[in-house]
């Protein structure tokens, strides 16, 4: 799809790169992370209104560090470097950065020396996060030094006349107070954008963008259940109607009632042409003896597809795949990055088998999640069905820790459900990012009744977090997780013990395989 305006962000390795393209996004600007070493010529292509230069783990000095193509700094594009964005702008520019005799970390104040468009109409006192070991030593020429900290004298740098900016702290992070106030100033002030990116238009766009490639042909989604692929099976139908086939793929490790309230919800209100395919037996087979998370990922991937190709050569003549992949994904799993490692593999991703001959249709490839869901109200659903918790593709066989089978997969339903159904009464469901519970591959002794027992041990996990790059443990009134530990023992038969998981991320991630 083209865009009037975007900003460009060359991603040198940060953790926080895509946070930086959230909060430009926020600001209702589209925008794009690239490599750093994208070629000048597609640059030239793209015409950005303006070129964000991310952090990065690595030093500029040190030989095969991420590196710039100098000519990028006289294109006349606004530029604004963050953390190691800065310091290679200051060292390619003639400047000199070296490591600092002490690692700033951290909220830490500043204090404004000298007018910059990134901090109009702030305090000359303010409140940032840094997080960087090397320090800008001598500016570049031409360029002014326009905030210091208490132990560093070279904050931020600017050079008016080429509108190239350099901030050594991270203004995309919640801990910088006025950091979106900062952004606007560069999308506003400095790259003079007009804040036209929403929703409402995306829709419009994207509707014609189907219509133009598909033509009269028909084409097949996978309806997982998930927010991805409904919103992505809604706007395609929206574009072509009744040439739209939805297959629903029952794994037999989805939530409890999931399946049917899917089917009620897309064939009943939205009048989606949806074939339902109970294929449990055949997955709950493949996964026996299997314990390795990676190994049930690639099982449950290899034999969806298998499934899948099945049921769309019963319907035949199909031109075009549809799928709910969304921004993250080709970010995480491609060659988007730069120097960034892989995070973690997707189904929707580079799963599909190399001879597979239908073209793909991937309307939210540019969306982030938020936008998304946001997309999902313009085309009719539910709030509650756009704000239920990430679930993963895998499914529950990913939160049954061990082997997977028919007998464990029923536990950990009835338990979870159990879970959510007392977080919703409670009015707590909306004020936890994700929820849920794994079935651990431990038995304990316990009594029940006058006997004693030797039965599964459950984990409740349930986390508050912004962006999922970090995360935090909900601390739940006392008295909510003793109601849900006495339902899950007395009703689910199998457990007699449930435990309540208070790890961070990092170092701990959300799930637990």
């Amino acid at each position: 799809m083209k865009h009037a305006e975007k900003i460009l962000i060359m991603d040198f390795g940060s953790q926080y790169t895509q946070l930086i393209a959230r909060r430009v996004r926020e600001a209702r600007v589209y925008c794009e992370i690239s490599r750093h070493d994208l070629p000048l010529e597609s640059i030239l292509k793209e015409k950005p209104a303006g070129i964000i230069l991310s952090g990065g783990p690595d030093s500029v000095y040190r030989e095969g560090s991420p590196s710039l193509d100098l000519r990028i700094l006289d294109l006349g594009i606004p530029v604004l470097g963050i953390c190691y964005g800065m310091q290679i702008i200051a060292r390619m520019l003639g400047g000199t950065v070296e490591r600092g005799k002490e690692r700033e970390y951290g909220k830490t104040e500043i204090k404004i020396i000298r007018e910059n468009s990134l901090y109009r109409g702030l305090d000359e006192i303010q409140i940032v996060w840094m997080s960087h070991g090397d320090r800008v030593k001598e500016v570049p020429k031409k360029f002014t030094i326009t905030s210091r900290s208490e132990s560093n004298p070279v904050v931020s740098i600017a050079d008016y006349e080429k509108k190239i900016f350099g901030i050594q702290f991270h203004p995309e992070v919640n801990h910088t107070e006025n950091g979106m106030t900062m952004i606007r100033n560069f999308l506003f002030g400095v790259c003079a954008c007009r804040a036209d990116w929403n929703m409402a238009k995306f829709l419009e766009d994207s509707v014609r963008d189907i219509q133009e490639k598909v033509g009269k042909g028909k084409v097949i989604c996978a309806l997982s259940g998930g927010v991805d692929s409904a919103v992505t099976a809604l706007l395609v139908h929206r574009a072509i109607g009744e040439r739209l086939t939805c297959i629903f793929v029952d794994n037999g490790l989805l939530r409890k009632n999931e399946a049917e309230e899917l089917l009620n919800r897309f064939r009943m209100k939205f009048h989606l042409n949806v074939q339902h395919v109970d294929a449990s037996n055949e997955f709950l087979n493949a996964l026996q003896g299997v314990d390795d998370p990676e190994q049930k990922r690639r099982i449950i991937g290899n034999k969806f597809i298998e499934i899948f190709e099945r049921e769309a050569d019963k319907i035949g003549d199909l031109e075009f795949l549809a799928q709910g992949t969304i921004y993250p994904d080709r970010i995480e799993s491609s060659s988007v990055k730069g120097p960034s490692a892989v995070i973690k593999t997707h189904h929707n991703v580079g799963g599909l088998p190399e001879e597979m001959t239908l073209n793909l249709v991937e309307p939210l490839s540019e969306l982030f999640k938020d936008e998304v869901r946001r997309l999902g109200i313009e085309l009719g659903l539910d709030a509650e069905f756009l704000k239920r918790h990430p679930f993963p593709g895998p499914g529950l066989a990913v939160r049954i820790i061990g082997e997977v089978t028919v007998e464990r997969a029923k536990v950990l339903q009835e338990a979870d459900a159990i879970f959510i159904e007392e977080l919703k009464k409670s009015g707590l469901y909306d004020q936890v990012s994700q929820a849920f519970a794994v079935l651990l591959p431990i038995r304990t002794v316990g009594v029940m009744g006058d006997a004693r027992t030797y039965e599964n041990v459950l984990a409740l996990r349930a986390v508050h977090t912004l962006d999922f790059m970090t995360a935090d443990w909900f601390g739940f009134p006392h008295d909510f997780l003793r109601r849900v530990s006495t339902r899950i023992v007395n009703e689910v038969r199998g457990v007699n013990r449930v435990v309540y998981d208070i790890s961070t991320k990092p170092p701990s991630t959300v799930e637990w395989e």
